[in-house]
């Protein structure tokens, strides 16, 4: 269930307190402790092609964009 959807549920279920009670335990998304899924880009949001050296926390094409602003050089 994609994270559009779960959120369109809670519009049908405001009447029904129990039921969004019981919909929340069983169908919330579960939260990430490790891997691609626990880390996104600062930026965008994208979970693909993530750098975490340094604390930069950007995806790879974020980077590019931003790093002459934070200071990296390209040497060749």
């Amino acid at each position: 269930m994609t994270n559009k959807n779960y959120r369109k549920v809670f519009k049908q279920l405001k009447a029904k307190p129990a039921k969004l009670k019981k919909f929340l335990k069983h169908n919330a998304p579960k939260r990430r402790k490790f891997g691609i899924g626990a880390r996104r880009c600062k930026l965008c949001g994208s979970f693909k092609a993530h750098i975490r050296r340094y604390g930069l926390h950007l995806c790879r094409r974020c980077f590019r964009e931003e790093a002459t602003k934070i200071g990296f050089k390209k040497y060749s």
